[in-house]
């Protein structure tokens, strides 16, 4: 899709503080629904929107709390707990 670098794009606040991202900056910007944007305001008066990226941080916590104790595993020890997990996720995909 072609989009004019510089062009300018209106969208409308509601009265719940929601705008409408119009559909040439979305499709520019990659932004699907659901998608964080991230609002930066300048001394000047000018917000700049952009995607968020996912950082390694927003995902602290995803997988529940880390193991308590003092468990150390080896590369080796994960490279085979991985691997099991392949085989057995494709044995199940084989009995479906």
């Amino acid at each position: 899709m072609s989009v004019k670098v510089r062009e300018k794009y209106l969208g409308k606040v509601t009265s719940k503080g929601q705008t409408t991202v119009p559909k040439e900056v979305r499709d520019f910007l990659g932004l699907a629904e659901g998608t964080q944007v991230e609002w930066t305001l300048d001394e000047n008066g000018t917000a700049t929107v952009k995607p968020r990226k996912l950082r390694a941080i927003d995902l602290a916590g995803r997988l529940g709390p880390p193991p308590s104790g003092d468990t150390h595993v080896t590369t080796e020890e994960m490279d085979q707990a991985i691997g099991d997990a392949i085989v057995e996720r494709y044995e199940r995909s084989l009995k479906r």
